[in-house]
């Protein structure tokens, strides 16, 4: 191949950057700001750059405690699927949410793209910490679906679990087309509970390795840890009803885990 070709076929090659897409975060914010009903609008600040979360009150007093919400990949913190409904869903069940926008790039962006963006997510996740623990609301759980658990676990890796106290990961593991996961999930090393909920319709990769994430959470030895298979859903928990039955399963293992007037 000559070298002018070669410069051509690399020229017809999309080059997406390795950096968070401020402007599409903007749009996506203007975009959802007015039509959000239940719960408000907060902006944070991380990283010299502020962004959108969405705060929602629990409907008990007090609440049971703050779940940090993480949505999945180029979404945001309303996204109609699992973050939204989950946001709302808990704040009714009596606990305090704070669903964050993440760095997002363009439409086109896979997994590889964004694995070097995922520490654009930790100073935005210790904001949001930071933001919950001022709520005084009790303990405060990141609960994470798709791109934004591999975010929460990127997070995990770094700097380990010691600044919040629960962990729910929703179809953990998906990726894209012969891009396999970069780094192993460090579920082995947590010392917080953690519930791995995906669905029966999961992607393969999701389904294929839960065996060695039930593996990493029995090394990992807290007797509160469970995984949980949610009938007839898909990555996106597509239906009313498998939504709902995923709230429910969320709540009571938050229940379970951080009961009311226990320690954390």
């Amino acid at each position: 191949m000559t070298c002018r070709c070669l410069i051509l076929l690399l020229a017809a090659v999309p080059i997406i950057a390795h950096t968070s897409d401020l402007a599409r975060e903007k749009r996506l914010a203007a975009e959802i700001e007015d039509s959000i009903v239940f719960g408000d609008p907060v902006y944070l600040e991380a990283g010299g750059a502020s962004f959108l979360s969405i705060f929602t009150e629990a409907e008990e007093d007090p609440a049971r405690g703050a779940v940090i919400v993480l949505h999945g990949r180029g979404f945001h913190p309303d996204w109609a699927q699992v973050a939204g409904p989950l946001r709302s869903g808990l704040a009714e069940r009596g606990w305090t949410t704070l669903s964050i926008q993440l760095p997002v790039l363009e439409k086109e962006a896979k997994y590889y793209d964004y694995v070097p963006v995922f520490p654009d997510a930790f100073p935005r996740i210790d904001a949001a910490i930071q933001r919950a623990r001022e709520l005084d609301a009790g303990p405060v759980i990141l609960a994470a679906h798709s791109c934004g658990a591999h975010m929460a676990m990127a997070y995990v890796r770094a700097r380990g679990d010691a600044a919040f106290d629960g962990f729910i990961g929703i179809g953990m593991g998906a990726t894209d087309y012969q891009q396999p996961m970069s780094d192993p999930f460090p579920l082995a090393e947590m010392r917080v509970p953690v519930l791995d909920i995906f669905g029966s319709e999961e992607y393969p990769a999701v389904k294929r390795m839960a065996p060695e994430r039930l593996e990493a959470l029995r090394t990992a030895g807290n007797p509160l840890s469970r995984q949980r298979v949610i009938d007839g859903a898909n990555h996106y928990f597509d239906g009313q009803s498998v939504t709902d039955t995923l709230i429910e399963a969320v709540a009571e293992w938050l229940e379970e885990a951080f009961p009311m007037g226990g320690d954390v």
